[in-house]
């Protein structure tokens, strides 16, 4: 009887559970099944054993053996109407696939842990939709864990039998080796792009709304903006933007460099330079030539080095004519920054390393009471094991380092905004120092990496076209402001190339030009892999053909074209969607439906690996394949002689409406503005 009430709980928990997440129904559905069996064969034992005859007992248990096989039909049948419920949130179709696929090996073979989980589109039509690629690597499994000799044809076929009832999957073959082609239904490709139009582009469901921190952009005070700060703008914005369309709740941290050495060094320079600098602030470009001659005395006048360090004493102590000529510096240098962000429709809350100051004391007294601390020449150094350089979190006299203020910032991330995720768009170089500042929080119990993801989203530099650093003639770094004016004097001289200036209003024509210069300087860098230096050239950006931000935006606009001049408007497009069938019978419209249906799962690897050319290679996909469909589909038809729509093909009319509400949902997690004509 112990198996009776065991299945018995279970059947219930599933029965109140059946609203509950379908991952959650799906596996006590698995468990029920599994106790159904082994209670089946027990009751088959004990009869062929001939010990108990037909005993009322057994013929209780048959009785309830098959109310709960009608219980359990009746679950699945309801767990079926609940994921055919139409949902506000894209399905990911590759992680549904991925889900049932996951349920059939496991039904499959119950014994294997962690078995091999590969599904993922097919490159031909001729392969299927999607492919399972799981079969090989389980006989692999097999063959060293179990010493069976097996087919891997058997071990797709065993997974096909055990799939579940499902409403996406239309037919799967096993081909070659053990391939298991995926071929989905038409009717549930057709639903899910009628529910896009419908509800608007949404994001795939998440499991639970997170807590993320991004510190990104951070430039230093007292310097203009340079083209290298260019990149982690850029990608900080698009990764908070994307986690923001998810429904996570994002802090945009700009961790700028506000405090140290260097404002000691600035100040004592400024009082023999600039003797109004408790009232005003030199402009930025003076304020930089006066820090590089700052720099230029403290390395090489003794006298001045040792006032310098008097005045960040000073400054740190909170001495009031020292903080005010601090705040003054940093006022013109935000004002500047500010100016960049409003061009870029960059949104950032300043958490500069001043923030962080009053918090690092405490840092170094709570590894000392770990008793992490080394002394070594006077300095306070933590080792952290796996790591080569230690940190030093004091130095002999006393002051603080960039390691402090990191750790502090890091704590002060995980304890006070109680983040999930911590991510840092921070160059390259610098990859060894996080790792470092990440394993010692580790060490020391302030987060665990199972629980917790704090991660260096590191980039490359960015190479002029001479494949070096990218500089000025001069041999200069480039100022980023510069870099955005060129950038808009480009895209007008290209729209005027086009005589776009002869059929545009001035407003549209400035909006075009906008929309160009800094949506080309964001794609650029955004379709490259971050990981990668990329070479900058405004040439190849603002060329409308390949994969760039001109081709897309010249292609978004004559998309949205196509409805406006055939006199179809929302109203009319929205009405269609609720009431007309999508029909996906051409080959290219079929290709694209599921193209479009593809940007759930594209944006699901983002969320997993934030690397977003991926969202740009897709962009540029969807893009192509729309071409396809349009140059052998017509969506609009026009009697050849007179010109006029004699016909409008509606459900292509759909597909062209849903095709731009993906793209203009992918410009945004972008941060590219698409204009309506151009």
């Amino acid at each position: 009887m112990t198996h009776w009430v065991s299945i018995s709980a279970s059947v219930r928990k599933l029965h109140n559970g059946v609203a509950c997440p379908r991952g959650i129904c799906a596996a006590k559905l698995l468990q029920c099944e599994k106790e159904i069996k082994l209670l089946t064969a027990e009751i088959d034992r004990l009869k062929n054993f001939g010990c108990l005859g037909v005993s009322p007992s057994l013929e209780a248990l048959r009785d309830e053996n098959t109310k709960l096989k009608y219980r359990l039909n009746f679950l699945r049948k309801s767990l079926l109407d609940e994921r055919n419920k139409p949902v506000k949130s894209m399905i990911n179709i590759n992680g549904r696939l991925q889900k049932l696929f996951g349920e059939a090996i496991k039904a499959a073979y119950p014994d294997l842990e962690n078995p091999p989980l590969a599904v993922t589109p097919s490159q031909q039509p001729k392969f299927g939709d999607y492919q399972c690629n799981s079969a090989m690597g389980i006989t692999q499994m097999l063959q060293k864990t179990k010493e069976q000799k097996v087919n891997p044809r058997e071990i797709a076929d065993n997974i096909v039998k055990n799939i579940p009832d499902n409403e996406c999957i239309a037919k799967v073959e096993i081909a070659g080796p053990g391939f298991i082609n995926v071929h989905l239904r038409e009717d549930f490709v057709s639903k899910q792009l009628s529910n896009l139009l419908v509800n608007g582009v949404q994001p795939p469901a998440i499991e639970k709304r997170k807590r993320v921190v991004v510190d990104f952009s951070s430039p230093n005070i007292a310097k203009e903006m340079h083209v290298g700060h260019l990149r982690s703008t850029i990608i900080g914005d698009s990764m908070c933007r994307l986690f923001e369309f998810v429904g996570y709740d994002v802090l945009r941290l700009n961790h700028l460099g506000d405090w140290g050495t260097q404002f000691g060094m600035l100040i004592a320079h400024l009082q023999d330079k600039f003797p109004d600098y408790l009232t005003v602030s030199p402009p930025i470009g003076d304020l930089q030539a006066f820090y590089k001659e700052s720099k230029r005395r403290f390395d090489t006048e003794e006298e001045f080095k040792k006032r310098a360090y008097q005045c960040v004493v000073l400054l740190q102590s909170k001495n009031p004519d020292f903080i005010k000529a601090w705040k003054l510096i940093c006022d013109v240098s935000r004002k500047e920054f500010q100016k960049i962000y409003d061009s870029l429709d960059i949104t950032l809350i300043e958490r500069g390393e001043s923030y962080y100051q009053d918090m690092m004391k405490d840092i170094v007294q709570e590894f000392e009471e770990r008793g992490f601390v080394q002394v070594d020449d006077g300095r306070k150094i933590v080792f952290v094991p796996g790591c080569s350089v230690p940190l030093t979190i004091m130095k002999s006299d006393g002051g603080f380092t960039y390691d402090t203020s990191d750790l502090a910032a890091l704590k002060q991330r995980l304890f006070e905004e109680k983040a999930d995720i911590v991510v840092y768009v921070v160059d390259s170089g610098q990859s060894v120092h996080l790792q470092t500042v990440f394993a010692a929080a580790q060490m020391i119990g302030w987060y665990d990496p199972k629980v917790t993801r704090v991660v260096h989203a590191a980039f490359g530099v960015v190479l002029g076209e001479d494949k070096k650093k990218f500089k000025t003639r001069s041999g200069d770094t480039v100022r980023l402001i510069d870099l955005l004016d060129e950038g808009l004097k480009r895209s007008m001289d290209k729209l005027k190339d086009k005589e776009r200036d002869k059929v545009l209003t001035a407003e549209e024509l400035k909006a075009a030009q906008t929309s160009v210069a800094f949506g080309c300087i964001k794609y650029a860098d955004l379709s490259h892999n971050r990981m990668n230096d990329y070479i900058f050239s405004f040439d190849k950006m603002l060329d409308d053909r390949g994969n760039t931000a001109a081709y897309l935006l010249y292609a978004f606009t004559r998309i949205r074209a196509i409805a406006r001049l055939a006199n179809i408007d929302e109203e009319m497009l929205q009405k269609a969607a609720r009431e007309a069938d999508l029909i996906l019978d051409h080959e290219k419209e079929w290709k694209l439906g599921k193209c479009i249906l593809r940007f759930p799962e594209i944006l699901q690897k983002i969320l997993d690996d934030l690397l977003l050319h991926t969202l740009c290679d897709y962009l540029y996909e969807l893009a192509t394949t729309f071409t396809e469909f349009y140059d052998n589909c017509y969506c609009v038809e026009k009697d050849r002689q007179t010109g006029k729509i004699v016909k409008v093909n509606m459900w292509r009319m759909l597909l062209c409406e849903a095709t731009a509400a993906v793209m203009a949902k992918g410009f945004d997690i972008l941060g590219i503005k698409p204009v309506q004509k151009m």
